[in-house]
Parts: C-alpha cells; sequence; structure tokens
C-alpha cells in the first residue's frame, strides 16, 4: 500500500464522491479512481459500493478506514517530530473557516511573524465538518472553528466569545438608532450564509430564541457576497463583530442587538491523540493574543497548555 493511495482512500470515505474527494486532494479525478482500483487489487476485494449519488464503504472499507486513519497520523507525527530545528522552529498547519479567515488572518500573520519568526504557519480554509475530517486524520496541527459537536477524538477549547451584529445599509432607517431591538428584524428581507456554514445554523437559533421570522431573500456562499448585496440595498445580515473591525465602506452600517446580544464562540480544536508540539502551543496563544487585540465585540480566555 502506498500513503498517496490511504490518502485517496480516505478522502473519497470521508466525501462519499469521488469528484470530492479528487478536489480536496488536488488531484484529477481519473488518477484518483485508479489509485483506489489499485488498492482494492492489492487487498483483495471492492472497498467502495459506488452508488448513482456516491460511494459507500464497503464492510472492508469500514475495516481498512480505521487503520488507514491511525496509519496517516502516525507518519504525520513522524514528520513534525522529524521537521524539528528548534522548540519554536517550524510548520505549523492552521485550519480556519470562512466566517473567520478574512477578518482574522492578516493580523494573525503579522502578529505571528513578530513574536515567533521561525514559526512558519500552513492554513487551510474550509468549513468546520472539513477541518474537523482533517484534524482527525493529522492532516491537521490545529483548526480555529466555532460552534462544533462534542466529539471524543478531538479537543475543543474555547478561546474567545464575539458578538454578532446587524450588517445593513448606512441609508437604511434602521442605521438611524444606536442599536436595535429584535422585533426590529421581523418585517426585514435577510441575506444569509448557506447551510453548511455554522455561522448559518447560529443565525437561525438566535432569531427562533428570540421568536424573529427572518425573510432570507438570499442564501450565500461567503460574506463578501452579502455584504455586496447589503451595499446594493437588497436586505441587511447578522455578522460577526470582527467584520466591522476593516470595514471601510461608507455604505455599510453594523449596530449591535440590545441586551441579550447574540454571541458566537471562537474555539481553538486540536487532535489529543497526536503531539501537540510547543510551537502548536504558540500559535494557539498568539490566537488568543490577537482575538483579544481585536477589542469590541470579543470577549477573550486564554487558553491553557494541556
Amino acid at each position: 500500500m502506498e500513503l498517496h493511495q490511504l490518502r485517496y482512500f480516505v478522502a473519497v470515505a470521508d466525501e462519499g464522491n469521488f469528484s470530492r474527494a479528487a478536489a480536496r486532494e488536488h488531484v484529477a479525478q481519473p488518477s484518483l479512481s485508479q489509485q483506489i482500483q489499485k488498492l482494492e487489487f492489492e487487498v483483495g476485494q471492492p472497498l467502495f459500493d459506488r452508488l448513482p449519488r456516491g460511494a459507500v464503504l464497503t464492510q472492508a472499507g469500514e475495516k481498512l478506514l480505521v487503520h488507514a486513519k491511525r496509519v496517516l497520523s502516525e507518519i504525520a507525527d513522524a514528520r513534525n517530530a522529524l521537521s524539528l530545528r528548534g522548540d519554536l522552529a517550524g510548520t505549523v498547519r492552521l485550519g480556519i473557516i470562512p466566517t473567520i479567515a478574512p477578518f482574522f488572518l492578516p493580523r494573525l500573520l503579522a502578529g505571528l511573524s513578530t513574536r515567533h519568526p521561525r514559526i512558519a504557519l500552513d492554513t487551510i480554509e474550509d468549513v468546520t465538518s472539513g477541518l474537523l475530517r482533517r484534524l482527525e486524520i493529522g492532516d491537521l496541527d490545529l483548526a480555529l472553528v466555532s460552534t462544533t459537536l462534542p466529539s471524543v477524538a478531538l479537543r475543543i477549547e474555547t478561546v474567545a466569545t464575539e458578538n454578532l451584529v446587524v450588517l445593513v445599509h448606512a441609508r437604511s432607517p434602521l442605521a438611524l438608532k444606536p442599536s436595535l431591538q429584535w422585533q426590529h428584524l421581523n418585517t426585514e428581507r435577510f441575506l444569509v450564509l448557506q447551510d453548511l456554514h455554522c455561522l448559518s445554523s447560529q443565525v437561525a437559533q438566535v432569531c427562533a430564541k428570540h421568536r424573529v421570522h427572518p425573510n432570507t431573500v438570499f442564501q450565500g456562499a461567503q460574506l463578501e457576497t452579502i455584504a455586496r448585496l447589503v451595499t446594493a440595498g437588497l436586505g441587511l445580515s447578522l455578522v460577526p463583530a470582527m467584520m466591522a473591525v476593516g470595514d471601510r465602506d461608507p455604505e455599510r452600517t453594523y449596530l449591535p442587538l440590545r441586551s441579550p446580544q447574540p454571541t458566537r464562540p471562537l474555539n481553538i480544536a486540536w487532535n489529543p491523540h497526536r503531539h501537540r508540539h510547543p510551537r502548536a502551543l504558540a500559535v494557539a496563544k498568539a490566537i488568543a493574543t490577537e482575538l483579544a487585540s481585536l477589542g469590541s465585540g470579543l470577549a477573550p480566555a486564554i487558553p491553557s497548555d494541556t
């Protein structure tokens, strides 16, 4: 068995689809399919049932998946240990969700280059489910995420709590108010993210809690798209407070909701079954420090070293 075959096998098992697995591994689908076939020939039985709507693990595939993930995790640990050039030198692979990355990553990279110039940050932007899968197989050292389900395979630690604020057009009647009440939102058009983003479920939950029934007119893949639609006067959105920090567009205004303000957790996730090198701890602390420096809308908490 080749390591790349195991990696492709795990990708197909995770994605349930050969095309998505090939995109995740940055390889052509025919090449990935060929390697899976070679692996199946070597083990002497099919690993997937190829169905019209995707690929499902066979019983043999389920058994191999446990060992494949363990092997890939051990290899990642070995590479991590052998790349040492000093306690705080080397590469840390960080995953980060799209509703944090564009607003926070530039600040983190700048701060990290000053505090720890010998740490190289290799970052991957993906939705929460994708990042957690990568953590489980050892493809990432850390992930900066928000809401997650409890997992015995991963450790989740909250490093900050962030307010959600209302993004409106600067000439909207709502923009004249210093803050908004929940009932102000009931008659407004909502622009939201697609369901695969955890922010989408967070917004739905806080609206339900405060008896707001959003009139959703758009579901998008990026907050930047939503911001541009707000600029065009097509509706409003509930967005992370950090989005307001670098937004200089005069056509957009960010307004707080009156108490209780809606919030989301900002969490660092890692795999407790893998060695957590000091440079990964240094990055975790840098994340907490830079989140604290964002100030308004965030309540920081310094992560522990355990």
